[in-house]
């Protein structure tokens, strides 16, 4: 490794999962975003994409492996790691297990539907034939403060098409 890659941490990764996040949100998505690492080099990157996609698997952490393993010539990525803006969900951590990752790192937790720390606990799991280390809370606030603030956004564009709506019913009764 070289000098400049020693001082690569895992807050310089997560920065570049949160722009891909941002992706996401352009698009509509929940912003989340996920790049795995090799060597101090980026091999794969996702940004959620299931709605755009029509794709109920493409999370980000999906597509990130995906790419990654493209990259690789082989579904296997020992020794890579996976910075994801949010706590994987079941899905995504049984992808992550059968890839073969060695690390997550994972900023915001998620409380319904993380599979690593808040319910499943998949990576825990005595009878999975890898397990993975993690990190949680990598530039938590950051992550949490992106996706409460395009969940209220869309609630209040939710809360102004009901309004139009209840305002073109009344303007037709008239």
């Amino acid at each position: 490794m070289t000098e400049q890659q020693l001082e690569i941490g895992d807050e310089y990764w997560m920065g570049l999962a949160l722009e891909l996040a941002a992706r996401a949100e352009a698009l509509g998505e929940v912003p989340v975003g996920a790049v795995v690492v090799l060597d101090g080099k980026v091999i794969g990157e996702g940004w959620n994409q299931p709605i755009s996609g029509c794709d109920p698997t493409a999370h980000a952490e999906i597509m990130a492996l995906r790419a990654a393993a493209q990259h690789q010539r082989n579904y296997r990525l020992p020794e890579a790691e996976l910075f994801v803006t949010i706590e994987p969900c079941t899905m995504c951590a049984g992808a992550i297990v059968h890839s073969r990752v060695k690390r997550v790192v994972f900023a915001a937790s998620e409380p319904k539907a993380g599979a690593v720390v808040s319910s499943a606990q998949v990576f825990e799991r005595e009878d999975l034939n890898h397990r993975v280390d993690y990190t949680a809370g990598v530039c938590a606030q950051q992550a949490t403060d992106q996706i409460q603030a395009f969940f209220k956004r869309r609630r209040q564009e939710a809360k102004a098409a009901r309004k139009a709506r209840q305002e073109m019913e009344l303007n037709k009764k008239s």
